[in-house]
């Protein structure tokens, strides 16, 4: 399934399903019709983020359903962060399978370092060209702006500690940091393990504080791109 059917989906969902049936145990029965008993597991594991152990939060990460083909971006978010790549070398925080590494080079193919970040999914680590490294993104092990360009797509939802991550991702950026985030509500049954949500632009702007002169941050779709330059 491809992010722009999820996103009808979530419309529905998220959107036209009123608060009161979202957050219902009738909801709760319908969604385990597809997903069984993980929904009520995605539930608790929310409700236990503060005290989760790190193996409990690898171990839901490792065995979380794949939903998207290769890459949780719609194709109108790939075309917005390869058109924005700054630089010789590129960091993809959090890259998953490495569908975006491999497009951001397809579209810039003048970079000289590309490199992806995961903890729970290595199939980036098979990609010619890419220097894949096994890391959370409270703890990036590079030097301080050691990347041009840095992207996290899809991933500061997932932690608790977002702030430390943003952090990282600033720290290791030399010239521009590329963040997207799904624009979603917060309800207790979902079909996903976030921690972090943002209705709104101005929601995720509170999360970047404080937010540099030089930045972007936009609705595409669903999704919220956000950009900001160091210089």
């Amino acid at each position: 399934m491809n992010r722009e059917t999820t996103n009808r989906i979530r419309f529905v969902i998220e959107d036209v399903v009123p608060p009161i049936l979202r957050d219902s145990r009738l909801f709760k029965r319908v969604a385990s019709l597809a997903w069984g008993d993980h929904i009520s597991h995605l539930a608790r594991f929310r409700e236990r983020a503060p005290f989760l152990s790190a193996a409990e939060y690898e171990q839901l990460y490792r065995q979380h359903p794949r939903v998207h083909e290769g890459t949780d971006n719609s194709e109108a978010c790939i075309r917005k962060i390869t058109a924005e790549i700054r630089g010789s070398s590129v960091c993809d925080v959090g890259c998953g399978t490495g569908a975006l590494l491999k497009r951001i080079r397809s579209a810039n193919p003048a970079l000289e370092r590309l490199a992806g970040v995961d903890f729970a999914i290595d199939d980036a680590a098979a990609i010619d060209g890419v220097e894949y490294v096994a890391a959370k993104i409270e703890e990036l092990p590079f030097s301080d702006g050691e990347f041009d360009t840095v992207v996290c797509t899809h991933v500061i939802e997932h932690i608790l500690d977002y702030r430390r991550a943003i952090s990282e991702l600033r720290r290791i950026a030399r010239q521009r940091v590329i963040i997207v985030v799904p624009r979603e509500r917060e309800y207790r049954y979902t079909f996903n393990p976030h921690f972090n949500f943002f209705p709104y632009t101005h929601s995720f702007l509170r999360a970047m504080h404080p937010v540099p002169e030089r930045h972007e941050c936009i609705d595409i779709g669903r999704d919220i791109f956000y950009r900001e330059d160091k210089s």
